[in-house]
């Protein structure tokens, strides 16, 4: 019963969370179809860069909405572990395109430098104000999401970082309303475009991490060793992988050596002390292991994998 109860609750939180996606998606395309017009209408670059990463966002929001719809697809012969990474790839290809998009508009910032255009201020002023609003409307939807899931924190960092960018542009519209000095708008275009990358790589450096199949942050495979060599009748551990299937699921993996030739129902209860062990210090969910007793394999903890 109470494993019913947990599956129904996984999917209203799922459920609630594509609601908020597809809400942050609505706001976002109202916010670039008024940046778009309003950039082209006054000539600012800084408008039209907010835009576009506007537009970046829509997209992100929509892979991150398929990828949730996809995490929560049931486990099948053909595919044993379901579309549990579909959000870590998404959460890849977001801070991914963020970065890509930054250093497009890092180019077209410098070109402006040396091509300067008169900005109407005014239109920059109050598209900003707008897009504040909303952006700051889609960060209250994500925020609680983004601490749990890689790809709310994906979706969230790209809500984030927009309200951020037209706060950005809302102090260089009133500025350049007050000094009409040109260069504030492609040098507020570079600082975005800084900012972007910056907010980007940890995030795009986590999701790889998991999709190479690391070691989780935070779990010491020696400490790990350690404590099952304290339990008695285990002489050793080896051939050990830990690797993480999403943002929740761990896995481990290793072949235990005994003292004693051992019955299986001998060998149950230690494994059970071991797998509570991985549970309780290192939140390890899904363990398998392997008894072993005299093998002939090589008892390295962490075992070569050979391509010959």
């Amino acid at each position: 019963m109470e494993k019913n109860e947990h599956h129904h609750h996984h999917h209203d939180h799922g459920s609630l969370k594509g609601k908020k996606l597809v809400a942050a998606i609505i706001l976002n395309l109202l916010i670039t179809s008024m940046q778009v017009a309003g950039g082209l209408f006054s000539g600012s670059l800084a408008i039209l860069t907010d835009a576009l990463h506007n537009f970046s966002d829509v997209l992100a929001l929509g892979i991150s909405w398929f990828a949730q719809m996809l995490s929560g697809k049931k486990s099948t012969e053909e595919r044993t572990f379901g579309y549990k990474r579909a959000e870590i790839l998404a959460a890849m290809i977001n801070a991914g395109a963020l970065v890509v998009i930054a250093l497009f508009l890092m180019v077209e910032a410098v070109r402006r430098f040396y091509t300067p255009v008169a900005v109407k201020s005014f239109w920059v002023i109050i598209l900003a104000v707008v897009s504040i609003l909303f952006n700051g409307l889609s960060v209250l939807l994500l925020s609680r999401d983004a601490k749990e899931n890689m790809n709310m924190k994906a979706a969230y960092l790209h809500m984030f970082t927009d309200m951020l960018t037209s706060v950005a542009v809302l102090a260089g519209g009133i500025a350049m309303k007050y000094t009409s000095v040109l260069w504030i708008d492609p040098v507020l275009s570079l600082l975005i475009s800084v900012y972007l990358i910056y907010s980007s790589f940890s995030l795009l450096t986590e999701t790889l991490k998991v999709l190479m199949q690391f070691t989780p942050d935070g779990i010491s495979i020696k400490e790990i060793e350690e404590k099952v060599l304290k339990v008695e009748g285990i002489h050793d551990l080896h051939h050990v992988h830990i690797w993480q299937l999403n943002d929740h699921q761990i896995h481990f993996e290793g072949h235990i050596g005994f003292d004693h030739d051992l019955a299986l129902s001998s060998v149950q209860p230690v494994f059970n002390t071991l797998r509570k062990m991985l549970h309780d210090d290192y939140s390890i969910e899904h363990v398998t292991l392997q008894p072993e007793y005299k093998a002939c394999d090589e008892p390295a903890l962490i075992a070569e994998l050979k391509e010959d």
